[in-house]
């Protein structure tokens, strides 16, 4: 009896169990004549131990080739994303505006990407060249072949006592084919209904050679990809979806993504035409042309140029791409083998953001101009960009401040380039009976960014403001067309980084069996590791000098890790299954020693129970732990001055209750690393009507967390730095009460999360004779909680609401994530329909908030009384095998069109949830063909 390595059924598996034993108790007799067939065993995640049976005391799910090819995806990242195993915290494509623009990533756990250990052929790779946030280091999902995909397999509880650091919310192995015999052609071509966001897909699978005639395979797949860019303004009319002008839903003017209004008395933002501070009343005054500038309507009742980011920026990326994947292995005697892995992608990204800011503030190294490293170009002592008084411009005959975003110089645009290549060359096979894999690995991330229309804040200021400098005047707003072309050439620049990460690795292991017990063979597996971890990410060029309106974020570092662990499976009954495990990892500055433990009880071959406890860890990546690394994120807060209470004091305005604020992080080398406990019980049961339960609880607590102070905490702190537009309250201005702009937010070992939930897993086989057959499958995770306390016991719980922002991006923590897969064959057809479902979320940065996070113009919570409410979208595919070499498939996502609901708060997207994206796009559909050539 041979067991294929793709095999899923619970059931199935059990009866191999049963099997497995008698072969063992066959071999043991001494008088037994008859053949004996032996069991073919399976490695799965989570274990170095082969054994007969897929299911572990892990829960893991394990999703096939198929699955993948009827979900109707296009990719590994858009796949995952849609798992209901996937939580806040995630990178989803849409998401172009922060620090790792143009790369996709998973969150197990809703613990963050950086707590999710990803895993190619159960081998690492080299992380994104630049870490979300400043500060999570991830594995990037788009450097995947989808193509090649055999299987993937996500351990749901954490892995450290196996595979090393970053497994605390678990580990995502995606395992590539290996033993693939032919030539596959695939094209496929999407559009969206509303004709747009183009993709298409060409594909090339070959493998030639069979180990056991041959004793060689080699097998290769090439991938291109394109992604046409749809913007923001592209889906106007479709609601609220892509909208930053949501007062006809009834919010307010000032909202995070509207401009050029004036809130009142010496407070304005940014405007196309211009606006100058009255030197004598302190009012900012609009300059002409405003309703040539901007398309925003009606427009600011105080006298700014009202405009909206809609006008210019990017929903979903460009995207233009190439997976390369090869894979050969030799046979060199009958129990030997020799393999070896190369792949390579390159990954072309590109959207767009906004005009820039001639008054932004940045933060980068001090320096004698600024010793804070805070440049204010707003209101900033010695740094303020005024228009001089004899600027043509100017009619109050004194410098005056301004206000203006330069249209004139465009939006800027940014390029992504992602270039990545991993090799693996290694021996596996059977000696003095032992198993075993031993290999080197080597992968290179290179990350290059291009970065237009930034500015030379020395030029600006000049140009505006000193009547000494070649460039002066510079005309603003729709006198513009007056500027010559040196003066741009001057003024405006691309920014420029390549960022690089470096891993290699050397590692060997081995298993055996030592003894018989009652339930079958003690096994065990130990092995050695390894590592060294390099990490280049250079600031973009000229952010150091606090001279370019971009902040300073920079990364650099090189970790040596070696480590040794153990494990041991003992089935000491045969209803009884014992396991356990222990890694120590010695690192440059600290070890750790990480334990597992867990047991399975079979009273009946249909029903098991299961559990693991694990202890797991996450070193201080090089962007933390490094003095050379700094990065400035964002995040929404309340100002506590102007916002008290969640109402705005006069003088203030609604956009200071949510205003988007700078935080400032700096690597500390005296951090140490994170730990986690986890915990998971639950049961598998095989019922006799063909169906599956598997349902577990599970509980991570992780402990001294490496996170930089909460942006909300800090906003409390006197460090904060404000513009110089103070309250005036009784007629006496309040100092420093101006309008917040950036906290220092520095990176320490809090105290601890923890978060409790439960998977439910249910799977129905229906045989319908004649009229072929179905299967339905719901995945559902419900989180219970999921709270953090801080360093002074404060506990706050994000369960159900818009936090954590400093985690998740303002995406959100839902309680309930789900997928509904109804599946069904006949004859040469297959039709899948996918349910996906997202649960409602209270509009609230934390559980206990009595205080909502937005707010109508008519002082009402929003939205929908402050809740966010659920997204559900159905989501078709088929396969037609029209003959024997070919295929038609196709699909549809989101075939209702169900828009996605508003969501005022968060920042990666506009007006809508990342998370719920396929509802901003709208329905997608998809066409393509698959040839086999026997």
């Amino acid at each position: 009896m041979k067991i294929h390595k793709a095999t899923r059924s619970r059931a199935a598996m059990y009866t191999f169990a049963a099997g497995a034993t008698m072969v063992i108790a066959l071999s043991a007799g001494a008088q037994t004549t008859a053949p004996v067939t032996t069991l073919e065993k399976i490695q799965v995640t989570g274990t170095n131990i082969r054994r007969a049976e897929a299911e572990t005391a892990s829960p893991v799910q394990i999703i096939s080739r198929e699955e993948i090819d009827r979900s109707g995806k296009s990719s590994v990242a858009e796949y995952l994303q849609t798992l209901s195993v996937d939580g806040a915290g995630s990178l989803p494509v849409s998401f172009g505006s922060g620090f790792a623009g143009g790369s996709t990533a998973i969150s197990l756990r809703g613990l963050g990407a950086t707590a999710t250990l990803v895993l190619l052929n159960g081998r690492r790779m080299a992380p994104y060249g630049r870490a979300d946030d400043g500060q999570k280091t991830f594995t990037d999902l788009s450097t995947i072949p989808m193509e090649a995909v055999d299987r993937i397999e996500i351990l749901k509880d954490g892995a450290s006592s196996i595979y090393g650091a970053d497994a605390i919310a678990g580990v995502v192995n995606i395992i590539l084919r290996n033993d693939f015999t032919g030539v596959v052609l695939k094209a496929s071509g999407g559009t969206s209904r509303y004709n747009d966001g183009n993709q298409t897909k060409l594909s090339l699978t070959a493998g030639f050679g069979k180990l056991e005639t041959d004793r060689f395979n080699v097998m290769f797949n090439a991938e291109y990809t394109r992604l046409n860019e749809i913007l923001n303004k592209d889906r106007h009319g479709r609601d609220w979806i892509g909208a930053s002008d949501l007062r006809p839903y009834g919010y307010p003017l000032a909202t995070q993504y509207a401009f050029g209004f004036i809130t009142g008395n010496n407070t304005a933002s940014q405007a196309p035409n211009g606006l100058l501070r009255n030197p004598t009343t302190l009012d900012y005054v609009g300059l002409p042309g405003c309703e040539q500038l901007s398309v925003s309507s009606p427009q600011d009742p105080k006298g700014g140029c009202l405009w909206h980011s809609d006008q210019f920026r990017t929903m979903i990326p460009k995207i233009e791409g190439v997976n390369l994947y090869t894979r050969g292995t030799f046979k060199i005697t009958s129990d030997i083998q020799a393999y070896a892995e190369l792949g390579w992608s390159d990954r072309d990204s590109g959207y767009t953001l906004l005009p820039p800011s001639i008054t932004p503030t940045v933060v980068a190294l001090p320096s004698a101009l600024s010793p804070t490293g805070v440049y204010n170009y707003g209101s900033g002592a010695g740094l303020t960009v005024v228009l001089a008084a004899s600027h043509p411009q100017n009619p109050y005959g004194v410098p005056v401040r301004v206000r203006y975003s330069a249209f004139d110089v465009g939006a800027q645009r940014r390029k992504v380039e992602n270039e990545f290549n991993r090799a693996v060359i290694g021996v596996k096979g059977t000696a003095a009976g032992w198993d075993f894999d031993a290999g080197y690995l080597h992968s290179e991330s290179r990350l290059f960014l291009d970065w237009s229309s930034a500015l030379r804040m020395d030029i600006v200021r000049d140009a505006l403001g000193n009547p000494a400098s070649p460039y002066f005047p510079y005309y603003i707003g729709i006198q513009a067309s007056k500027n010559p072309a040196s003066l741009y050439a001057a003024m405006v620049t691309h920014i420029t980084s390549l960022s690089t990460t470096k891993l290699d690795v050397i590692d060997a292991k081995a298993t055996r069996e030592l003894m018989q017990l009652s339930g079958g063979a003690l096994a065990l597996a130990a092995g050695a590791e390894y590592r060294r971890e390099k990490v280049n990410n250079p600031a973009l060029s000229g952010t150091d000098t606090g001279l370019i309106n971009q902040s300073y974020v920079a990364a650099k570092g090189e970790e040596k890790v070696g480590a040794v662990y153990a494990e041991l499976l003992a089935p000491v009954f045969k209803w009884l299954e014992l396991s356990g495990a222990v890694r120590h990892d010695k690192y440059d500055h600290f070890s750790s020693t990480t334990p597992k433990f867990g047991a399975k009880l079979t009273p009946i071959p249909t029903l098991a129970f299961r559990g693991t406890y694990s202890e797991g860890f996450r070193a201080p990546g090089p962007a933390e732990s490094s003095p050379d690394s700094q990065s400035t994120g964002t995040a929404t807060v309340r100002d506590p001055i102007r916002c008290p209470n969640g109402t705005a004091l006069p003088g203030a305005s609604a956009g200071d209750c949510a205003v988007l604020v700078a935080g400032v992080k700096v690597g500390d080398p005296n951090l140490k690393p994170e730990k986690s406990k986890g915990l998971t019980l639950g049961f598998v049961w095989d019922a006799p009507t063909k169906t599956s339960f598997a349902v577990d609880y599970w509980k991570i607590k992780r402990s001294d967390e490496i996170n930089s102070t909460q942006f909300q905490d800090a906003a409390f702190l006197p460090s904060g730095v404000r513009a110089d537009n103070n309250l005036v309250i009784s007629n006496s201005v309040v100092p420093n009460s101006g309008t917040l702009l950036v906290v220092k937010a520095p990176y320490t070992n809090s105290t601890f999360s923890e978060i409790k939930g439960v998977d439910i897993d249910i799977r129905q086989k229906i045989s319908l004779g004649e009229y072929g057959r179905a299967t339905v499958d719901l995945r559902w995770m419900h989180v219970n909680s999921w709270v953090r306390v801080d360093a002074g016991g404060v506990r706050a719980e994000y369960a159900g609401t818009h936090g954590n922002c400093d985690t998740s991006n303002c995406i959100g923590t839902p309680k309930d994530k789900a997928n509904f897969v109804m599946s069904y064959d006949v004859g040469n057809w297959n039709v899948t329909g996918t349910v996906n479902y997202r649960g409602k979320m209270k509009n609230v940065l934390v559980a206990s908030d009595t205080i909502c996070a937005s707010r109508l113009a008519n002082g009402a919570d929003a939205p929908d009384g402050c809740e966010i409410k659920s997204f559900t979208t159905l989501d078709l595919s088929f396969q037609w095998q029209m003959q024997k070499n070919l295929q038609i498939f196709g699909s549809v996502a989101n075939v209702f069109d169900k828009v996605a609901p508003i969501d005022p708060l968060t920042y990666g997207t506009m007006s809508f949830n990342p998370l719920d994206v396929s509802g901003a796009v709208g329905r997608f559909f998809r066409l393509g063909v698959k040839y086999q050539f026997m």
